[in-house]
């Protein structure tokens, strides 16, 4: 019997490695050569023991090479490069059908490899229905590949705020997700303000395209983008950064009409104070993003494969699939960005 290994949490900071039996595909199925997973915030939660889902096969962010298709699979063949959709949805509820699938009320239920729930990235195969499966172009890095999802998170975000061209738009933070706005909001032709405390990230900030770089912990970045907008204050602000304070900032830097996007989940959720008046007299748009859908996750691999978007700094390490240890260990930092293992 064909055996391959998988990546699986059984309690707190205890990974173990089980072997899976290995079949092959019928029907609509594709059995994918799993070559990068990233370890994601969801995967550092149960690591950590802050959701304890054991046991748990972590890795939603994955990319690899189709090794064999079931005889009702179209859309790629055996050698195609592709990105996972690992995050899913149920297709049956209310939201699924009316075209909002990144709110289904049972999404992400997940038992890709069979008797383990989780996504399953983090393992050397990976059997997926092939409408969760995506091609990517011949020239594309697998590695950057991986990261597919969280831009298809942050390509749903930057949808929502509608950018124009010329538009002044504020990015909050530039860890993983920040960075991908700031890529994101030049492509669409905005201005790009992005607000840190880190200098070397405001440096990476720097380097993705951000044309402006506001230390937040040196000034009072509110009063700052005032000054840079005329008094009027920004189009849109991206809020990444998982403080209920910063939330509430993000609202006073933006102008009349200005779109403010919670891009991040808050912990501890914590109330602001937003004044409805002001709300109503400016027109302000105060919205969240969560979760991609099909068509962003579409448009992130396109990005990808045309070396539209840079990934290369934000990828702090790529780990060895025998070394998960080392590389959960890494991806729990707070100075790292993503966290590769090469399965």
């Amino acid at each position: 019997m064909d055996t391959y290994k998988v990546s699986t949490l059984f309690d707190v900071k205890k990974i173990n490695i089980i072997e899976v039996e290995k079949k092959q595909p019928s029907g609509k199925q594709v059995l994918i050569k799993v070559d990068s997973c990233a370890i994601c915030t969801l995967e550092q939660r149960v690591y950590n023991g802050v959701m304890k889902r054991y046991p748990f096969a972590g890795g939603h962010e994955a990319a690899g090479i189709v090794e064999a298709i079931g005889n009702q699979v179209k859309s790629v063949k055996p050698g195609d490069k592709v990105a996972v959709r690992l995050l899913n949805s149920c297709g049956e509820c209310y939201y699924c059908r009316n075209g909002n699938e990144n709110q289904c009320v049972v999404s992400f239920i997940a038992e890709t490899h069979e008797g383990i729930g989780g996504p399953g990235g983090l393992s050397e195969y990976m059997m997926i229905d092939a409408e969760n499966v995506y091609k990517m172009e011949p020239d594309v890095n697998l590695t950057y590949a991986a990261l597919s999802e969280p831009l298809a998170c942050c390509v749903h975000s930057v949808r929502k705020a509608n950018i124009g061209l010329g538009d002044d738009v504020v990015v909050i933070g530039v860890g993983i997700m920040g960075a991908f706005h700031i890529q994101l909001a030049k492509l669409s032709g905005a201005r790009v303000i992005a607000c840190e405390v880190d200098n070397a990230r405001l440096e990476t900030a720097q380097k993705l395209g951000a044309d402006i770089v506001i230390n937040s912990s040196e000034m009072d970045a509110v009063a700052k983008i005032k000054e840079l907008t005329e008094g009027r204050g920004a189009d849109v602000v991206f809020c990444t950064v998982a403080l209920s304070q910063i939330a509430e900032s993000a609202v006073h830097m933006a102008g009349k009409i200005g779109k403010v996007i919670f891009y991040s989940s808050f912990h501890p959720d914590n109330p602001i104070s937003i004044s409805p008046n002001k709300i109503h007299s400016t027109e302000q748009i105060i919205t969240g993003s969560v979760n991609p859908q099909r068509k962003d996750f579409l448009t992130a691999t396109r990005l990808l494969s045309y070396h539209l978007i840079d990934v290369s700094m934000l990828i702090s390490d790529i780990v060895p699939f025998a070394e998960i240890d080392r590389a959960f260990i890494e991806a729990v930092e707070p100075s790292s960005y993503r966290i590769i293992v090469k399965c």
